[in-house]
């Protein structure tokens, strides 16, 4: 998903979609509670007395536009003024992960909403929007796989705005650029991309099978698959400085990574390890996960000593681990925010 609407949405707007969602608590609709035993196990607001879970994959709650494209939806559990946005990766919309539904009655029992939402990178859209594209108090912001970028970007680009945010959640940051690069056509693809580019044809598809999931411009593609493309963020390979100048704002405001440790499932990052350098007693697993802790340390050191979260055995969207997931978003949910930060639409 990516976090940027339109021109006319511009950062420096105060009718960006950060503020169209955070103002949207206001317009709230207050439920009537019709299911006491299933407010009961899922939980109850202040308001309402509903809970936000009202069956399994059932949520409760209220669904709002945030801004003028038809795309521009969210929806919302809860009436609290603090809220945790969600912001899913590639291919990702309303009830993205698992652990949505849990950490939603986590989040009521603290008196904390829960908002998703859409942009036009949702679903099978991501292939034709960008970084750029898609432009309280309380706020804090989590942000799944590729969606994690985007909440990079966000706070890099958005400096009025990041004021609102008090605190930030990465779970699972992937490098797309290098899983691409194990793709047999990936090589190729990107210099076609890069020559559509030059020829000012950035918003032209690119042919199919460069990426059969949805259909994707040249600029996009670039944008994941390259080399220090606007999408490449988290990858193994950049330096400590290079990744503290495209992480280093971000300790400006405190942090979370979430790391799943030993997960055979996990296949984000593209450990390209020479076996020369490392004793061979260790499996080529082992030489992964070792390089991809060390990795996750790097990330958290370039923001400034973000604080590093490690669930065992999780794969890549902890469907598998949910009950820990939600104790680890909530525990640094629950912390007290740091002083400064602020609503700059009041």
């Amino acid at each position: 998903m990516d976090l940027s609407t339109s021109a006319s949405f511009s950062s420096s707007s105060s009718s960006s979609w950060f503020s169209g969602i955070v103002r949207g608590r206001s317009s709230s609709v207050k439920m009537a509670n019709k299911n006491p035993a299933a407010a009961a196990a899922g939980g109850a607001d202040s308001v309402s007395g509903a809970g936000p879970i009202t069956a399994k994959k059932q949520f409760r709650g209220v669904m709002f536009k945030y801004g003028p494209k038809a795309i521009q939806v969210a929806f919302k559990t809860g009436d609290y003024k603090q809220q945790v946005i969600f912001i899913g990766g590639l291919t990702d919309g309303f009830l993205a992960t698992d652990y949505l539904e849990p950490l939603a009655i986590a989040l009521d029992k603290e008196k904390w909403s829960l908002v998703q939402f859409l942009v036009s990178s949702s679903y099978s859209g991501y292939g034709t929007s960008s970084l750029r594209q898609e432009d309280s108090e309380g706020v804090v912001l989590l942000g799944h796989s590729t969606g994690c970028q985007d909440i990079v970007y966000y706070m890099r680009t958005n400096a009025a705005c990041s004021r609102a945010v008090r605190a930030a959640i990465l779970q699972a940051p992937v490098s797309d650029r290098e899983y691409k690069a194990t793709l047999p056509d990936t090589a190729s693809m990107i210099d076609l991309a890069s020559n559509m580019i030059s020829e000012g044809r950035e918003s032209e598809l690119m042919p199919r099978e460069a990426n059969p999931d949805a259909p994707i411009t040249s600029f996009r593609y670039h944008s994941l698959c390259a080399y220090n493309g606007e999408d490449d963020l988290f990858s193994s390979d950049f330096s400590d400085d290079q990744l503290k100048q495209k992480l280093g704002h971000m300790s400006n405001t405190p942090c979370q990574v979430g790391d799943q440790v030993h997960s055979s499932s996990e296949s984000y990052f593209v450990l390209l390890v020479s076996t020369l350098f490392f004793p061979w007693v260790m499996s080529t697993f082992q030489i992964m996960l070792t390089r991809k802790h060390w990795l996750i340390g790097k990330l958290c050191k370039a923001m400034g000593g973000a604080e590093k979260v490690e669930i065992e055995y999780g794969n890549h969207s902890l469907s598998n681990r949910v009950v820990e997931a939600v104790e680890a978003i909530m525990s640094f949910v629950k912390r007290e925010g740091p002083s400064g930060w602020d609503d700059p639409w009041n």
